[in-house]
């Protein structure tokens, strides 16, 4: 213990006198920052869900306590604008069914599998006789495909067709071709890649495939939701997020760092958020930057690696990143726009007719506003 005997009484008072503007600083900065607002409890994000979902959605008592569940697992925050991005999400994918039924899913199937074959080299006949083997519920696998109606029942098809079938382990090589799949059409592999890195918090049947919670109300809203909201971005509009929610993370913030290579370099580009050639070429986008090298004071290697950080928030803070805006933005009168929605066709055997990542966020930023409007 100090000998506080042994101190002076000039240095006591001073002690006294800095303890004092410390404390009375705490107390300044505690009257004058604004008081942080609790979080929302369960009950709280509970009610908010079944008030602003639309009246028709079928099961609100169990949407809203799978959102609710959901946000509070995730840890995000379950905000006004966080509920209903999440919510429209779900409208325009599903219209709040667990499990949607996707029309003409069996003959969709038939020529997915048909064109497996021909890639593999597989004769006709030989799938035909495939699908006509007993499955494990006594019908046929032509039978069980033809009466399919929504991805789950479809999936289960595949797995069981995988597994026992040889000439399944080699058109599908293990891998089911249902990708996406619940109430938020969320990619599995996403799903299988979060759960890797982050506990699963329901109980589920470990032995069964991690998709099969994908298909599920609670497992769909839980990985749609973490798809959704859980990285961090730096976008002032949620419109940004529902356009990397349809084509890849910071897809929106890539997009309009093209748009600046583009500006900069004089070389057109397609802005569809891909910045690497993960086949391991290299892209347009970076062979345009690498015709700025010099102004940039950049190598290839260097420009290289600040681009395999795209598919991350950290790559806004690269010496690339603002290097270029800073050679394009004098081409502008304005600033260039840091976000930009991609310009991506969407193409998928359940698309039927011609539809663009734009036409996905426009039309999921909808439903979002109508969801803002009946919060009030």
């Amino acid at each position: 213990m100090p000998d506080v005997s042994r101190r002076t009484p000039s240095r006591v008072l001073r002690r006294a006198y800095t303890i004092t503007l410390v404390v009375a600083a705490l107390l300044i900065t505690a009257c004058t920052s604004p008081p942080r607002k609790p979080a929302r409890s369960y009950d709280e994000v509970h009610a908010e869900v079944l008030h602003v979902l639309p009246a028709r959605a079928p099961n609100r008592e169990a949407w809203a306590a799978a959102v609710a569940d959901a946000f509070l697992a995730l840890d995000i925050e379950p905000s006004t604008p966080h509920v209903c991005a999440a919510l429209a999400v779900a409208e325009q994918e599903s219209n709040f069914v667990a499990d949607p039924q996707v029309p003409g899913l069996g003959r969709i199937a038939r020529t997915e599998i048909a064109r497996r074959a021909e890639s593999h080299h597989v004769p006709q006949f030989l799938v035909d006789a495939a699908l006509a083997i007993r499955s494990g519920n006594g019908r046929s696998y032509a039978e069980r495909i033809a009466g399919a109606r929504t991805e789950r029942e479809l999936s289960l098809v595949y797995e069981d067709l995988i597994a026992r079938v040889p000439l399944g382990q080699q058109l599908f090589a293990d891998a089911n071709p249902v990708k996406t799949a619940g109430p938020m059409q969320v990619s599995v592999a996403f799903a299988e890649q979060y759960a890797r890195a982050h506990r699963y918090p329901y109980a589920r049947v470990e032995s069964e495939p991690l998709r099969n919670e994908v298909f599920t109300l609670r497992g769909g809203v839980y990985f749609g939701i973490a798809h959704l909201l859980a990285k961090p971005v730096s976008y002032d509009r949620m419109i940004y997020r529902f356009a990397d929610y349809n084509a890849g993370f910071y897809a929106s913030r890539n997009a309009a760092f093209q748009n600046a290579v583009a500006i900069a370099s004089g070389k057109p580009l397609t802005l569809d958020g891909d910045l690497v050639d993960y086949t391991g070429g290299v892209g347009r986008t970076e062979l345009a930057l690498r015709t700025l090298a010099a102004k940039l004071d950049m190598s290839p290697a260097q420009i290289h690696r600040a681009l395999e950080l795209s598919q991350s928030l950290e790559f806004e803070t690269t010496d690339l990143y603002e290097r270029v805006y800073a050679l394009a933005d004098k081409h502008t009168s304005t600033p260039l726009p840091r976000a930009m929605i991609p310009q991506i066709d969407l193409s998928s055997p359940k698309i039927s007719r011609k539809l663009t990542t734009q036409w996905f966020a426009e039309r999921v930023q909808q439903r979002y506003r109508g969801c803002l409007a009946r919060s009030s």
